[in-house]
């Protein structure tokens, strides 16, 4: 083995005719695409164009809330003057079940004690808001804890 070893021939690896190529170590500059001069006029341009789109649609944003303004004092009064009538009939209707409730209790007037005024120093045509439980007390447990949850949250 010695022998087959000793008699090949050996070959030293050496450059390529010509030598090796130069290593780069100097900077590549990246390629400029914009002159300084033209990203300033592009940003100058770009600025424009956008102030005046926002000046477009603030005139319009502002007619929108303007006529949002002029529907809702429109309709707010309408509105109080309905939940106003909702309310009153919900009183009417609490009245109403008392006196179907207490009919069968000798000497009971509806809006009274036994008779007696509740509210002595009143007038008898004073609206008296009742309590947040008597208003609900003859509605279903369901409105009662809903609109419970409603105000002690708000």
């Amino acid at each position: 083995m010695s022998a087959a070893a000793a008699s090949a021939t050996r070959k030293q690896d050496m450059p390529p005719p010509g030598g090796y190529k130069k290593i780069p170590y100097l900077r590549v500059p990246a390629k400029s695409y914009f002159t300084g001069f033209q990203m300033i006029g592009g940003y100058a341009a770009i600025t424009a164009v956008g102030m005046y789109v926002y000046y477009l649609t603030a005139k319009k944003v502002l007619r929108e809330e303007i006529e949002n303004r002029s529907a809702h004092f429109v309709i707010y009064p309408l509105l109080i003057a309905e939940r106003d009538r909702e309310y009153l009939k919900q009183l009417r209707r609490n009245r109403d079940e008392e006196a179907k409730l207490m009919e069968n209790v000798p000497g009971w007037e509806v809006g009274t004690w036994y008779g007696e005024p509740v509210y002595k120093t009143l007038p008898k045509d004073t609206l008296v808001t009742p309590l947040f439980k008597e208003f609900y007390a003859h509605t279903d447990y369901k409105s009662y804890a809903k609109r419970a949850h409603l105000k002690l949250w708000s």
